[in-house]
């Protein structure tokens, strides 16, 4: 059962759901913009990873006050260096609690989510073992932070989302770890079509446990850049 947990930060906290397996890696989620914890995208993947045996948070990246005036202004979704800041601070937090702080970190990021994600990469080598973007914005990262990331990423992306394909195709090109490409056919950029979500929780949880936890995974060669989905 997932405990409520509240991150410390700016004087404020922000809120969570942590969900915490003993020897596997804790994933973070960083939402998209006007999401939040509550996203049921983010949920069923976190769902998925659960019964994998992984460990999830599920955190609010603004504070209560700036989510309220976000859905008026939107001053926030789009401040990545502020999102980024956020998730770091989550990861240094997970180091301090004794039953996350020798876990491996993975981070889970959707839509411009993905670019904090990323950044916090960049800023924790030594701490996110892994990162998984779907529908992700990477190239809002900046390349001098796609550059840093030492973490293997693994960029989701749907067949029929042909923009967000390109600027993930031009992004994977300057990752300074190992990257892999996969493009779910059919699907478009909220991966509403039928199974095609349960597709991005299958290879988010390949990854995070193979990856995450430094053992090769199957079929995949580390640092291969790839494209399409079997099956």
């Amino acid at each position: 059962m997932p405990e409520e947990v509240f991150v410390p930060v700016d004087g404020s906290v922000l809120a969570g759901e942590l969900a915490v397996s003993a020897d596997r890696p804790v994933v973070v989620f960083a939402h998209g913009s006007g999401s939040s914890r509550h996203s049921p995208r983010n949920r069923a993947v976190a769902a998925a990873l659960q019964r994998a045996g992984l460990g999830t948070l599920l955190l609010d990246l603004l504070t209560a006050r700036e989510e309220r005036q976000d859905l008026v202004t939107a001053e926030y979704r789009f401040d990545i260096g502020l999102l980024a800041w956020r998730l770091t601070v989550t990861v240094d937090w997970l180091a301090t609690r004794p039953d996350t702080g020798e876990l491996p970190v993975g981070l889970f990021g959707a839509s411009t989510g993905a670019a904090a994600a990323l950044r916090a990469a960049a800023e924790q080598p030594a701490r996110v073992a892994a990162v998984v973007s779907r529908g992700g914005r990477p190239d809002l990262a900046g390349d001098e932070a796609l550059r840093r990331v030492r973490a293997p990423v693994l960029l989701i992306v749907g067949g029929h989302d042909p923009e967000v394909l390109r600027l993930n195709e031009e992004a994977a090109e300057q990752l300074g770890g190992p990257c892999r490409l996969r493009v779910i056919p059919g699907a478009t950029h909220l991966f509403e079509e039928p199974g095609a979500l349960e597709q991005v929780a299958d290879l988010a949880r390949d990854w995070f446990l193979h990856e995450g936890s430094e053992e090769d995974p199957p079929g995949t060669s580390p640092g291969q850049l790839g494209e399409g989905f079997p099956g």
